[in-house]
């Protein structure tokens, strides 16, 4: 059923992507530092993620109650959107090293705050705003009630399948998924036929562009998606079924530009968790809850999960998925994605 909560939030997101403003519930009318135009624009204030205020060295200047609120920022002139771009993107730390010095002023709707960081990440932009900015025009309403209703995923619904013959096994259907209001398309390879005496062989694979079809050697995600398509069709002439999940969430969910911004930091000897901090965004970000919905959908309530990662097993778990099995998914590193399987392994706890 359309809603008009998920509405506000698909034009938000469409208005942050074009650099217009929008207007967080009854507060402040927030422009993305990023993407956003206006000449002679000026503000003065900014609001910027955690993770990045202490890249700035203003982890001094975070409410020490709440370490991962973002952070509410006041400088001794306004901020234009050149000094705006300067805070909010590591690309432009050498180029710009004095920052500041900042004030912290107190932020009355923390919801409303961490709302406006994930639309930036939603949006696949960085997450800093101008706040107040002198502009006429328009601006996009919308709240954080608005951004619970549009990941409400019982609004994700099953849009077509169809048989699909693959190189790893010819009896295979797509099953292709939608939400009202939300762009990202996800998709299920069903592999073999259906048991109802075994749990399926279940992969989460999250989009992964520079991996999975150019081949990239940065991660390991192509090889682990060819393995998974690989041992499910041998489950399914064994007997048994899979499914693979492939979720539209590249980078993790940070989204293909801020992947490769983080991969620009990965360069420059910074590590994935820390590249992905330093633009003010998340180690973590993919959406489980779609997942679970997507297995409901497909009337599967019990999984052998193909993972190293035990944070996907307890994130399905309380999602109410029987996972009775967790299947090690482990490949060999070589030269160029060594490191980051280490930090896999040493920062985010997978079993490597």
């Amino acid at each position: 059923m359309p809603s008009a909560g998920a509405r506000r939030v698909a034009l938000a997101l469409d208005a942050l992507r074009h650099g217009w403003p929008i207007r967080m519930g009854e507060g402040a009318v927030l422009l993305p530092a990023e993407t956003g135009f206006a000449a002679g624009v000026q503000a003065g204030r900014m609001l910027i993620s955690a993770a990045r205020a202490f890249t700035l060295k203003l982890a001094n200047q975070r409410d020490a109650a709440v370490p991962e609120a973002p952070v509410l920022i006041r400088a001794a002139v306004p901020f234009d959107l050149e000094t705006a771009r300067a805070v909010a993107d590591p690309a432009l730390d050498l180029a710009n090293p004095m920052k500041g010095p900042f004030a912290a002023e107190p932020i009355g709707d923390l919801e409303t705050a961490r709302a406006a960081m994930e639309l930036a990440r939603l949006a696949g932009i960085l997450p800093a705003f101008l706040v107040e900015p002198a502009l006429a025009g328009e601006v996009q309403q919308v709240s954080s009630a608005d951004l619970a209703e549009w990941k409400d995923t019982r609004r994700l619904e099953i849009a077509s399948r169809a048989r699909l013959p693959i190189a790893a096994c010819e009896d295979a259907e797509i099953v292709a998924f939608r939400s009202l209001d939300d762009l990202r398309e996800h998709v299920a390879l069903v592999i073999g036929e259906r048991n109802g005496g075994r749990a399926p062989l279940v992969r989460l694979h999250s989009e992964c562009l520079t991996g999975d079809i150019l081949g990239s050697l940065k991660c390991d995600c192509g090889p682990q998606l060819d393995a998974a398509l690989r041992a499910m069709a041998d489950e399914a002439n064994a007997g048994g079924w899979g499914v693979l999940l492939y979720l539209r969430q590249e980078g993790r969910g940070i989204g293909l530009i801020n992947k490769l911004r983080a991969y620009r930091l990965q360069d420059q000897g910074f590590d994935t968790v820390d590249a992905n901090n330093r633009l003010g965004l998340p180690t973590e970000a993919r959406d489980f809850p779609v997942a679970a919905r997507m297995l409901d959908l497909l009337g599967v309530r019990a999984i052998r999960l193909m993972t190293n990662n035990p944070a996907k097993v307890e994130a399905l778990s309380e999602l109410g998925v029987a996972v009775t099995e967790r299947v090690p998914h482990q490949l060999p590193a070589n030269p160029h994605n060594a490191r980051y399987l280490e930090t896999k392994r040493d920062r985010t706890g997978h079993l490597l």
